[in-house]
């Protein structure tokens, strides 16, 4: 690896003979910002259809940044007769979303628990929005069936009871620069 006169531009030599690679940006895969938005109240939805959990906009610096966003959430339902959905969406698009088949709709996770429990989801994903512009990300969430999902805290929510504790979820955004 070197510099070339100081110019920006980095030469990478890979081990393989006659591989040569050369990015052309100082800032090429480097972090450039990172944002990040938090929800420290509980949320209920019964809405079988996506709706906001938590968002964030970022203005990517170049059109060639990549975005890579993550989320930590905790979240329960009654028993089994919810299962929750999570996914990351920028504006009214899924991120990354998986194959439907049949009725089943794409979702980052699934997940249902007791009415005692509320756990962990993570999701993440390198995003190329290819702009400028403020581009909003969003944890969207539903219920895939009646009842109710529960977000930042069980279904149960006793004051009384040390186990049901109330957590925070968190959206995060990276510019990476491309």
């Amino acid at each position: 690896t070197g510099q070339v006169g100081g110019s920006g531009i980095v030469i990478i030599r890979y081990p393989t003979a006659g591989q040569l690679s050369i990015i052309t940006s100082a800032t090429a895969g480097k972090v450039l910002q990172c944002l990040q938005s938090t929800l420290t109240t509980a949320f209920t939805t019964t809405s079988t259809t996506y709706v906001d959990l938590l968002t964030l906009a970022i203005t990517p610096s170049a059109s060639s940044s990549k975005v890579f966003v993550s989320f930590t959430s905790n979240a329960g339902t009654n028993g089994d007769v919810t299962h929750l959905a999570t996914a990351i969406f920028r504006g009214a698009t899924e991120a990354l979303p998986a194959t439907s088949i049949g009725s089943r709709e794409s979702s980052m996770t699934v997940s249902n628990t007791s009415a005692v429990q509320h756990f962990s989801i993570t999701g993440c994903v390198l995003d190329s929005p290819s702009t400028t512009s403020e581009t909003t990300y969003a944890i969207k969430v539903n219920v895939g069936s009646a009842g109710t999902g529960y977000w930042n805290r069980s279904a149960r929510d006793n004051n009384a009871a040390t186990h049901d504790g109330r957590t925070v979820t968190t959206l995060t955004a990276w510019e990476i620069g491309g």
